[in-house]
């Protein structure tokens, strides 16, 4: 039987208050069982994440693709990293800060978990799994809304991991997954303000701003990566151009890949061809400026919309700039604020990149695929916020709670 929407959200919110009554030893024994049901289920998993493949492979790009393959080494890895969760600090422990008033009123600021959290995310079946165990080692119950890419991957997902709530005499709802892939199921989630207490969007820059433009929910931010890589004159080139190759090749289809590569004017004639041939063997398609075209024809003449787009695929835009106030000036223009690199060698031109870029994360001389929850050493990550309220950056276990005063008298009355 299908769930209505509406439905789901009023069991998550009776969850929610289940889930957080649940000790952190409850709370790890279950995604350590969660674990290795994943091991258990492989075939179940890839025969349902082939059926994904096979009814989009026409329509995805290689690297989406790829994001949404369940093959046994990334079944094993999301297991994995189930286990990396359990090592986690509990996020609700404390120490929290105690005080007493003028008035001799005790009282404690705790750690709380937010409640209902909700995720909505595209054609990437690891995010069940992630989002449900962060969500369940914070307190929290989750609603999870995948996109219809991978419905028959995430549907074997979600009922392996509410088979083990099951198998706990636990409330299953702790964990729920909504299968109707239909726009008007986003819309009602958007705006179930008395069942969700956060939303959480993870896809591309229009998704996002979709999300952003019409959820009366309260959002945090994420994951659209518009992300660029200044190169000044002063830097060492052939690090550039290993830090360059990384970040757009490594894994194309991520948010925190590079997109767009800015070269200073003073160093352009040198190094655009030596980028290019790098890119090119790679098979990555490049758009660039008029300067930079005609230094090495094989870049393409970028559009106006080019400027703006996140690729997610092995395509790179290229500009020529004036100097790193020029960089900063169009980084600033066309940032989505999440990773953004300079290559220098001069402190200079380092401190004043890094003080002046509106981004979450400001790289110097190092590849921008680092920005993730493990590689800051997190330990997990629910998304990367590229807002600035509540959570910004890799958003870890803390970013899953909120607080709560709890004040303690004998009988005070205010005078």
């Amino acid at each position: 039987m299908v769930v209505s929407v509406q439905e789901i959200g009023q069991r998550a919110k009776t969850a929610a208050t289940d889930v957080a009554g649940l000790t952190i030893t409850t709370r790890n024994d279950l995604l350590r069982q969660m674990s290795q049901a994943l091991l258990d289920n492989q075939s179940a998993i890839m025969a349902a994440n082939k059926e994904d493949i096979a009814a989009y492979a026409n329509t995805l790009s290689q690297p989406m693709i790829k994001r949404l393959t369940l093959d046994q080494p990334t079944i094993k890895a999301i297991a994995t990293s189930l286990l990396a969760v359990v090592a986690l600090p509990d996020p609700l422990a404390g120490p929290f800060d105690t005080w007493q008033t003028h008035v001799d009123l005790k009282i404690v600021k705790r750690v709380v978990p937010l409640g209902v959290v909700a995720m909505i995310y595209e054609a990437r079946p690891n995010v069940t799994i992630d989002a449900a165990a962060l969500t369940l080692k914070s307190g929290n119950a989750v609603i999870l809304r995948g996109g219809k890419e991978a419905i028959h991957s995430n549907t074997v997902l979600a009922n392996i991991l509410r088979d083990v709530l099951r198998d706990n005499a636990l409330n299953p709802d702790i964990i729920q997954l909504i299968t109707d892939t239909s726009h008007e199921s986003v819309n009602v989630l958007l705006n179930m303000r008395d069942y969700v207490d956060v939303l959480i969007p993870r896809g591309s820059a229009k998704f996002i701003d979709f999300v952003v433009a019409n959820a009366t929910v309260p959002v945090i931010e994420t994951g659209a990566g518009n992300t660029h890589i200044f190169v000044d004159q002063s830097a060492d080139q052939e690090q550039a151009i290993a830090i360059i190759h990384n970040a757009k090749t490594q894994k194309p289809a991520v948010c925190n890949a590079a997109e767009k590569l800015l070269v200073d004017v003073a160093i352009a004639a040198e190094f655009i061809p030596k980028i290019t041939e790098k890119l090119v063997r790679a098979h990555v398609e490049l758009r660039g400026d008029q300067a930079s075209h005609q230094l090495d024809p094989r870049i393409s003449l970028a559009s106006e919309q080019d400027w703006d787009t996140e690729y997610n695929d092995l395509i790179m835009g290229i500009k020529i700039v004036s100097d790193t106030n020029d960089a900063i000036d169009w980084i600033n223009n066309h940032t989505t604020h999440h990773s953004e690199t300079i290559i220098s060698k001069s402190s200079e031109n380092v401190a004043q990149f890094m003080n002046q870029v509106d981004a979450a994360v400001v790289y110097q001389n190092a590849s921008s695929r680092f920005t993730d929850g493990f590689e800051f050493g997190f330990g997990a990550e629910i998304g990367i916020s590229t807002q600035k309220l509540h959570a910004r950056g890799p958003m870890g276990l803390p970013a899953l709670t909120t607080i709560k005063y709890e004040v303690f008298g004998q009988g005070q009355i205010r005078e």
